[in-house]
């Protein structure tokens, strides 16, 4: 009962702002005109799609604001009024009462509040759809931030995650551009991620290795958890002092480098995606601060772990090279590596992949980011993927998301900012470490555990598998086996020998350019 109540809900909501016609808009077949009128009822709407559905799902509840909020990533899927208008839903929503938090506090740890804390402050900081933040002190007087987990989410998750599924099919039965934003899809990515967020020890590892990964660029501070007191539903992590980026006013009165202030997050940006293959996703201007303490004057404070992306080697190279390409203008390159890649299906002219990548990318050069629409350069990128069947690589559409939350941070404190003058120094910086004899030293001292694992075992696997191949007891072929695994020993001695003298003469040689420039 409660599930057909919910969706009637969810039915009417759709009825009521108009969503019907989004969802009915490419029906062009007769037998369903007059279903489409029905259901429209006559309808006019001076509001624009785009608000209509923002409403709409900040009517249905957190569960579907975050929806809007992923789908608002999906820049690749949506029109781009859809995906603008998506990307102002607020991450606020009304606070829970405070009983229930401390409840879920104390069942969390099986202690009373007043035994955990010093104080506990029972009006939220901040509440978003999935949790809200307390400030507290611990026992030793140190401050503390503590996460709590919604309550019921899971139960409410699952069932409008069912109801959306429900929701996709129809979209995909009755509309055949429905059917090309592949909605299903969508729902499954978006109950994956949600459910990634309900684990609140999850955040916590991810705010450690974040935090292990940025301790020596001093550009950045990350939370330190708290792990003795931290749970699936309730987290405690060091308590962070700053004034939010988007208080710029602040800023400049305190003194801070606005300019350098950019450059920095630009810095770390691709600090995060090319180095460490580890990012934070949800770089919005809500997530970010900045310290005002003589220790830390002018870092970045990241707050809120729940979105963090993750690259391979292979992406991180391919992205580089990619980047660098489009730095250099070299939309040959750019093509063949889309064709490289399998990207594009392998039939692609190059010439006119080229030429497609080249008209959307060439105005954009040479020019202040507060002449550059970011999006805008990748929407006509996707449009140019569509008419090419480019496939959009999943793993990389967080890091788009990303990319766009980036710029806007940067037109936000330096409207001047040139964001590929930036990047450009520090992207063919990681690709000369990733060739050449760094990069062989680099793999080399990688490898090395294994290969010192490995070298000894080879004479007895080598001596087994002669054994095997011998057949008969014919003493004298054995014998003349023994004796070819034992040159073959020899050799393999050699070559090892050879390896580690090669490797010391590397670093040796390193270690004298170092004093020679000191």
């Amino acid at each position: 009962m409660r599930y057909f109540a919910r969706l009637f809900v969810i039915v009417w909501t759709i009825l009521r702002f108009g969503l019907d016609d989004l969802a009915l808009s490419g029906l062009r077949r007769r037998r369903f005109q007059l279903l489409r009128r029905t259901v429209s009822l006559g309808r006019s709407w001076d509001q624009p799609r785009g608000v209509r559905l923002r409403l709409a799902l900040e009517h249905l509840g957190p569960i579907f604001v975050k929806f809007g909020q992923v789908l608002s990533t999906r820049r690749d899927l949506l029109p781009p009024d859809l995906v603008e208008e998506l990307s102002k839903l607020q991450d606020r929503v009304p606070p829970f009462p405070a009983a229930e938090s401390r409840a879920l506090v104390e069942k969390a740890f099986g202690k009373p509040v007043e035994e955990l804390f010093g104080s506990f402050d029972a009006e939220p900081v901040a509440s978003a759809s999935i949790a809200q933040v307390h400030f507290a002190t611990l026992k030793d007087g140190r401050e503390v931030a503590v996460k709590v987990l919604r309550p019921g989410m899971l139960d409410t998750i699952d069932d409008d995650i069912a109801l959306l599924r429900t929701l996709a099919g129809w979209v995909e039965r009755f509309s055949a551009d429905g059917r090309r934003l592949k909605p299903r899809e969508v729902v499954a990515e978006f109950d994956t991620y949600l459910h990634d967020e309900l684990d609140l020890v999850r955040e916590a590892a991810n705010a450690a290795q974040l935090r292990r990964n940025m301790a020596g660029l001093d550009l950045i501070m990350v939370p330190e958890m708290h792990w003795d007191m931290c749970s699936t539903e309730v987290i405690v992590m060091e308590r962070m002092k700053g004034v939010p980026i988007s208080q710029l006013d602040r800023l400049k009165q305190a003194g801070i480098d606005i300019p350098k202030l950019a450059r920095d997050g630009v810095t770390i940006f691709f600090t995060q995606v090319f180095r460490d293959g580890f990012f934070h996703a949800d770089m919005h201007p809500g997530n970010i601060q900045v310290s005002l303490d003589p220790a830390t004057f002018g870092r970045y404070v990241a707050l809120d772990f729940g979105i963090i992306g993750t690259l391979t080697e292979v992406d991180k190279e391919y992205l580089a090279q990619n980047f660098i390409a489009f730095f250099q203008r070299d939309y040959k390159r750019v093509a063949e590596l889309h064709i490289a890649s399998g990207w594009v299906p392998p039939e692609t002219r190059v010439d006119e992949l080229e030429g497609a990548v080249r008209a959307v990318c060439e105005p954009h050069f040479d020019r202040p980011l507060k002449d550059i629409s970011l999006g805008q350069v990748l929407m006509r990128l996707f449009q140019t993927s569509r008419r090419f069947n480019v496939e959009i690589q999943p793993q990389l559409v967080l890091l788009q998301k990303t990319l766009l939350n980036v710029e806007g941070l940067g037109r936000q404190l330096d409207p001047e900012l040139d964001l590929w003058a930036t990047a450009k120094p520090f992207l063919e910086r990681w690709m000369n470490e990733q060739v050449g004899w760094r990069a062989l030293i680099n793999q080399v001292k990688k490898e090395a555990p294994r290969y010192a694992q490995l070298f000894p075992e080879l004479p007895r696997l080598l001596h087994d598998a002669l054994k095997r191949q011998a057949t008969g007891p014919d003493s004298r072929a054995l014998e003349a086996l023994l004796r070819e695994q034992r040159r073959t020993n020899r050799l393999l001695q050699a070559l090892l020998y050879g390896a580690v003298g090669f490797t010391l003469g590397l670093l040796t040689t390193q270690i004298l350019l170092r004093w020679h420039w000191l």
